[in-house]
């Protein structure tokens, strides 16, 4: 079923398709396959609640936002399980996605109240200079397979705080994830037509006619850079607002001054978060020469250690990637390094979905897996002499989106920190990602921010009215 209007209805075709289980294959439910006049039905929807969403006051929209936060820590366990059915990940990374998810229906809940406005008397002295900020109007939310839930309400959340009505494109992988969700926040007060879900399999129609129907008015997408040109092209012809949410490589610089077991620590959060299927993992690894080998043999023990099986099954810590093809591909860019001389301490192999935590060393600079984002559990290391040529590596990239650095030298720490193109900057921490701090990057990974007080300015336009009195 689609969930347009408060309701969950069939695609006017009737048309449906099977959601798998990656551990194993199997079907875990069907959904509604949408078409493009689906989804301008959800547009219809969310364009009759506009008006009176907007209108509602602040409070009482941070009140519902509240409630969803409460019912989703209520249900976490539930809503983990479910995330590990479609998804695949570990069950402790599933929990943890769904913490962190309901966290931003708690941020968005306080800063509901906090559009502000401005006053100000012009410099000539003649008038006054009023600004406000209102809702910016039907929203399209275009989100990816790997945090099903986080995406959804990191999205979600700002806008309607901001009095936005929107509708959800969830990931085909990851449907179940994003209208068990919907179905909450009705539960927890959200008027019908505020939130509206579209599953589809043929994504680039369905986006496209929304994007093309001049009642919509945002775009927030997060996903791989090269679909995000694309839809950067469409939205033009409406000049639709957008935010983008890109690819990454984040490099990961070690210097030879830094705590080794803390540094250790640190990119194992930084790599194998959901089992490195995530634009933040940590994706090349700099590591000074003097600690470069010790550093090297650590993360291999650890990553070895690792136990890699079946989401569902309590002790696994590495779940299955989101299908074979995934597996595959990371399989080619390991085989391609180790054809240019890399050399794998540990893993190295894939089994359907599943591929073995792998260590690389001897990775020489512009090797082709330094290029490439990723998006599973390899560690590719490269050795590095001095902070010019630290830098200057992990910027050799059309990426931007996180860097990590770690060194006992807080005056480098901030000064190379400053020195990287990326949005965010772990220093001597592995996990950067908040609901109360601006997400987000620059280069080709992305346009605008998500989380913080930045993320609710994302839904909000700016309106100036010169007035005297």
């Amino acid at each position: 079923m689609l969930y347009i209007d408060g309701r969950e209805v069939p695609a006017v075709d009737g048309g449906c398709f099977a959601v798998h289980d990656p551990a194993t294959g199997d079907v875990v439910g069907e959904v509604a396959d949408g078409t493009e006049a689906d989804a301008i039905l959800a547009v219809d929807a969310a364009q009759r609640a506009a008006e009176a969403w907007a209108a509602t006051p602040p409070r009482e929209r941070g009140e519902i936002l509240r409630r969803a936060f409460e019912l989703m820590t209520d249900r976490a366990e539930d809503l983990a399980r479910l995330i590990t059915l479609e998804n695949g990940k570990a069950k402790d990374d599933a929990r943890g996605e769904v913490a962190y998810a309901a966290e931003f229906f708690r941020w968005y809940a306080e800063e509901s109240v906090r559009a502000f406005g401005e006053l100000a008397t012009a410099p000539a002295g003649t008038h006054r200079l009023l600004v406000l900020r209102q809702p910016v109007g039907v929203c399209v939310l275009v989100t990816p397979w790997n945090f099903p839930a986080a995406m959804a309400t990191r999205k979600i959340g700002p806008a309607l705080a901001a009095g936005c009505t929107v509708v959800l494109k969830p990931a085909s992988d990851t449907p179940l994830t994003a209208l068990a969700i919907a179905r909450l926040l009705t539960e927890a007060g959200v008027p019908d037509g505020v939130v509206n879900v579209v599953t589809s399999r043929r994504s680039g129609a369905v986006v496209s006619a929304m994007l093309h129907d001049p009642r919509v008015r945002k775009l927030s997408f997060t996903g791989s850079t090269e679909v995000g040109r694309l839809l950067l092209r469409e939205a033009a012809d409406q000049v639709v607002n957008t935010s983008m949410e890109l690819g990454g490589n984040a490099p990961f610089l070690v210097f030879a001054d830094a705590d080794l077991e803390a540094a250790l620590d640190g990119a194992m959060v930084a790599k194998m978060r959901n089992g490195g299927e995530a634009c933040t993992a940590a994706n090349r690894f700099y590591v000074e020469a003097p600690i470069a080998e010790e550093f090297a043999a650590g993360l291999a023990e650890r990553m070895a250690a690792l136990v890699v099986g079946p989401g569902s099954d309590p002790g696994t810590q590495v779940g299955p990637l989101i299908n074979e093809r995934a597996a595959a591909k990371v399989g080619e860019l390991v085989e391609a390094a180790v054809a240019d001389g890399a050399k794998v301490l540990t893993g190295g192999s894939a089994h359907g979905c599943y591929y073995q935590p792998t260590v690389l060393t001897g990775v020489r600079p512009g090797s082709p897996i330094l290029a490439e984002e990723i998006f599973g559990p390899v560690a590719p290391i490269v050795v590095f002499d001095g902070e010019d040529e630290a830098v200057r590596q992990a910027n050799d990239t059309e990426y931007g989106l996180v860097a990590y650095v770690y060194t006992a030298d807080l005056a480098r720490g901030l000064r190379v920190g400053e020195r990287l193109e990326s949005g965010m900057i772990g220093l001597n921490r592995g996990l950067v990602s908040d609901p109360a701090a601006p997400f987000g990057g620059v280069k080709q990974s992305g346009v605008g921010r998500e989380g913080g007080h930045e993320g609710l300015l994302d839904y909000l336009e700016t309106k100036y009215v010169a007035l005297s009195w």
